[in-house]
């Protein structure tokens, strides 16, 4: 099983695999048809609260990714659920950002990638 991020404006591959939208909110502008996601896991998704504090502002990701792991440790129903779709050869971690390395996507995949390495 592999893991990768893309940002869901970029142009859906077949090399994707399983693409799960990882964010709260829905992306502007984009129709669903477009979009083509497999599932959407708003609740593995940060909060809105840590989502509005964050505003991808760059010095504060650790601090973001603490408070987003800690949601994570809280949230195991939804985490599991997402375990469950990992059973899939390419998983593609999805999300709306335009900051392409300090997203939600990306701090989830660590997150996971740590889980299932322990």
């Amino acid at each position: 099983m592999k893991v990768l991020v893309k940002r869901v404006y970029d142009k859906p591959d077949s090399k994707d695999g399983f693409r799960i939208l990882v964010d709260r909110l829905w992306p502007r502008g984009l129709s669903k048809d477009d979009a083509k996601i497999d599932v959407w896991l708003k609740a593995v998704a940060p909060s809105n609260e840590l989502r509005k504090w964050y505003q991808h502002d760059i010095p504060k990701w650790p601090e973001f990714k603490k408070r987003y792991f800690a949601e994570l440790d809280n949230n195991s129903e939804a985490v599991s659920e997402l375990v469950n779709y990992l059973d899939k050869p390419t998983v593609m971690f999805l999300y709306g950002s335009k900051e392409r390395q300090y997203n939600n996507a990306t701090a989830l995949k660590e997150y996971i990638d740590s889980m299932l390495t322990q």
